[in-house]
């Protein structure tokens, strides 16, 4: 188990669990696509963090009504509105930080660094909520990362030529760190996943536009292949794979969660191969079969 008696949490349904768990790697899979969107998007990358958001917000304000039509009260942010502000604004510091790092050193060093969110989450766990991992828990999690280490490696640079590319992938990991754990404090005192999702989706989208404006990118996408590349990372990253997280949250532990999310560099760089050309040789695959070995290990280690 990865927590102590002590600090276990309720127990829930089988059938939620399970429920949960795949809502959570469909979800992964869907902001594993995101990267590629960004490349074929036609606009810089603080642009398209702010459409992937401002484009997504209608559609997921439409379900949120939908979904709280009965009871009027829960569609406010008033009971949550520091949690939800917090998500907001962390993940705004996310897209921004991850984005700029890509500009500033490598993809690979950007996304390695930035998928280190899963040893802060596990360790924020064990500090504040006293969920200590155990050592198949810790296992898992070292074989996963070990498997994004390889699947990148290749691209990855080690020296201080780009050091501020490389600090803001770790500011990356450190705000996506707080929006995992924000949305699971939130899960678990009751907050719906479309309060979550709608609130939170328009407070970054509400905090990119300044960033965008000020980045001296172009706003405005320049044709029509550009904005359905950019509909498309708002409804199905954004809108679908992180209310996906956000539902899974209430479920599962923050700590096996972040870990599961390491399937994104994996789910990005197998839909890179067929379009971009981008080959996985056979050091590639071990790594992503790595990454799936950490993330069932883990798995199991939390049950």
């Amino acid at each position: 188990m990865l927590f102590s008696p002590a600090t276990m949490p309720s127990p829930s349904s089988p059938n939620r669990t399970t429920l949960s768990l795949a809502a959570l790697i469909v979800g992964a899979t869907a902001i594993g696509f995101s990267p590629i969107f960004v490349r074929l998007a036609e606009v810089g990358p603080i642009t398209a963090a702010f459409w992937r958001v401002a484009l997504a917000a209608p559609a997921l304000w439409a379900w949120a009504l939908l979904s709280h039509r009965h009871t009027r009260a829960s569609m406010t942010m008033r009971p949550h509105a520091i949690g939800l502000l917090v998500v907001g604004l962390s993940f705004t510091g996310d897209l921004s930080f991850w984005h700029w790092s890509i500009k500033l050193t490598s993809v690979a060093n950007a996304t390695l660094l930035a998928n280190l969110s899963a040893v802060l989450v596990t360790l924020a766990a064990w500090a504040l909520y006293r969920q200590r991992p155990n050592f198949r828990f810790s296992i898992g999690l070292l074989l996963a990362l070990a498997g994004t280490a390889t699947l990148m490696g290749r691209s990855f640079t080690i020296g201080v030529e780009r050091p501020l590319g490389d600090l803001l992938g770790i500011a990356t990991a450190g705000c996506y760190s707080v929006y995992l754990l924000t949305i699971k404090r939130l899960r678990d005192a009751g907050c719906a996943t479309a309060t979550i999702a709608s609130w939170g989706t328009t407070i970054t989208a509400l905090a990119l536009l300044p960033i965008a404006l000020l980045s001296g990118e172009t706003l405005m996408p320049p044709t029509l292949h550009a904005w359905m590349v950019l509909l498309a990372l708002a409804l199905i990253s954004h809108a679908g794979g992180q209310t996906l997280i956000a539902y899974a949250l209430a479920q599962l532990p923050a700590a096996f969660s972040s870990v599961a999310l390491l399937l994104e560099p994996l789910v990005a760089a197998l839909l890179a191969w067929p379009l971009f050309g981008e080959r996985l040789g056979p050091i590639e695959v071990a790594g992503g079969v790595l990454v799936l070995t950490g993330i069932y290990v883990s798995r199991r280690a939390s049950q």
